[in-house]
């Protein structure tokens, strides 16, 4: 646990044998409630936005009530309707800066993608503070898919600790029981279940809806988290890339036939709330509209991160859509970080091997991967915004071509075809 922590919680870090002891002036008092007290702010150019890389300082955030924190300490009323973060700054995204802030998403080369144990900006999760304690959700529902392990597992442990209904979504029915026993016998008041979903079918994935619907409840929180990795090259039943298939288009197709669900569970100050769990390796992505498929050259590396940056890019369109038609229902982005998961079975055994040895200094445990989605699905803080990307728990800048508004419009139109529904956006354009 870093020392930073035991400043957090107001105590002082005893010093090393053989160094001199200094003498600390008292600690500040700590808040009502044992919140966390905020540093000394420093003004910035415009509330919400990062400071320069050089200066290195962490974006202002906002904090339960409207008021933005450390850093600039400004009153932020609520917005009448969903505040996008590409409002922002001009060009979209939740921070738009020349340059990515320090603490934001790591910036990955070609070759450190092709081994994702060589991510150099990647934040020791060791050093990471604790979690922070958010607001009971009794009484919501949630969706997540891919909710039976990993990082999915997780979110759906702590959404579920924090009185929500949640559904897990997933392609194995063994699998998903197992998950619900567990977290059942854990968290004996949580409530959990489980229903079959095989993303890399648009049959499923409807299904899936109709079944949802039958229960007639309300929709509060989607986490689109299931994905696959580095698979070989492999088509879906319905004749996609499986990378594009699974990742991009099965998550796409979820979303936008439970839109109306979410749309009459957003109120104007409790909105409905889309998570997309993306990657890192979506700075080194290309997005290839003549070939979204792979047919021409496939590599699953390359395949991989484009279906990253089309979450990306996704995500800022369907939030600008959301605001042209008033809706209270935010959509933002997540980086978990390089995670110990099942993700990493396809690379190859070289890389298995440095994985099995470093794993514990290198990545993140599943939990410590999850915080990111949990903040963006229940966090008093992210209450209205809206097309950021999040990284660490901070809203940080995505790579640049995913700010390309014309190529967000052409992505959802391509989507909307391959799916086979209608294009909404040419109504609200």
């Amino acid at each position: 646990m870093g020392r930073g922590w035991l400043r957090d919680r107001g105590e002082q870090p005893q010093p090393r044998r053989g160094v001199r002891a200094v003498r600390a002036s008292p600690a500040p008092a700590a808040r009502p409630g044992g919140t966390r007290r905020a540093r000394p702010c420093r003004p910035q150019g415009r509330p919400g936005h990062a400071a320069s890389a050089a200066g290195g300082s962490r974006a202002a955030r906002l904090l339960p009530g409207g008021v933005r924190g450390c850093r600039g300490a400004l009153p932020a009323p609520a917005p009448p309707r969903p505040l996008r973060c590409r409002d922002l700054g001009r060009g979209g995204g939740c921070v738009r800066a020349r340059e990515a802030p320090r603490g934001g998403g790591p910036r990955f080369s070609s070759s450190s993608f092709l081994c994702p144990l060589t991510a150099p900006a990647q934040t020791s999760s060791r050093s990471l503070p604790r979690p922070p304690v958010f607001p009971t959700q009794n009484g919501k529902v949630a969706i997540v898919t891919g909710g039976a392990k990993g990082i999915g597992y997780q979110t759906v442990k702590h959404l579920a600790r924090l009185g929500m209904h949640v559904i897990i979504a997933g392609n194995s029915e063994s699998e998903g029981q197992e998950a619900v026993r567990k977290i059942q016998e854990e968290i004996l008041t949580g409530k959990v279940e489980f229903l079959y979903c095989d993303l890399a079918s648009m049959k499923s994935i409807r299904q899936f809806v109709q079944r949802f619907r039958a229960k007639d409840c309300p929709l509060h929180v989607l986490v689109n988290n299931a994905g696959v990795m580095l698979v070989p090259e492999k088509k879906t039943e319905d004749g996609f890339e499986e990378h594009f298939g699974l990742n991009y288009l099965g998550h796409f197709l979820l979303t936008n036939l439970l839109l109306d669900a979410l749309k009459q569970s957003g109120t104007h100050s409790h909105n409905a709330r889309i998570i997309t769990v993306s990657s890192a390796t979506h700075y080194v992505g290309k997005l290839h509209l003549n070939d979204l498929q792979s047919r021409c050259s496939y590599s699953p590396h390359g395949a991989y991160a484009q279906s990253k940056l089309a979450l990306v890019l996704f995500t800022y369109r369907l939030q600008h859509l959301l605001t042209a038609n008033g809706s209270y229902v935010t959509a933002n982005v997540v980086d978990p970080g390089v995670v110990n998961t099942d993700l990493y079975k396809h690379v190859c055994w070289v890389v298995k091997v440095v994985k099995w040895m470093t794993s514990w200094l290198l990545f993140k445990t599943p939990e410590e991967g999850a915080s990111t989605s949990i903040y963006a699905a229940v966090s008093p803080e992210m209450e209205g915004a809206g097309g950021c990307y999040l990284y660490n728990e901070e809203r940080t800048k995505s790579a640049d071509v995913a700010y390309d508004e014309e190529l967000q419009r052409r992505l959802w139109t391509e989507s909307c075809k391959m799916v086979g529904i209608f294009d909404e956006s040419s109504r609200v354009l």
